[in-house]
């Protein structure tokens, strides 16, 4: 009447498992594999990394002097 789900099950092998140490040794690409690494590396921290437009920290800001000036404006003229 109510049928469970079974979990998803995957056929996941890890691409450096110790098995698989032999067989990047005989590959030709394990050769360019350092190379490729290294110049990844060095392309990537060249690049400026982007920030948000405004932290929080400064919003909260903005809007605790935004209460207060309200408050101060509607004391005032009322």
């Amino acid at each position: 009447m109510f049928k469970q789900r079974k979990h998803k099950t995957f056929n996941y092998q890890p691409r450096f498992s110790k098995e698989n140490q032999g067989d990047l040794s005989d590959s030709k690409d394990a050769d360019a594999t350092p190379d490729f690494v290294s110049k990844w590396r060095k392309s990537s921290g060249s690049k400026p990394k982007m920030r948000g437009p405004m932290s929080t920290k400064i919003l909260v800001l903005i809007l605790v002097l935004l209460l207060i000036c309200m408050y101060i404006l509607d004391k005032k003229y009322l």
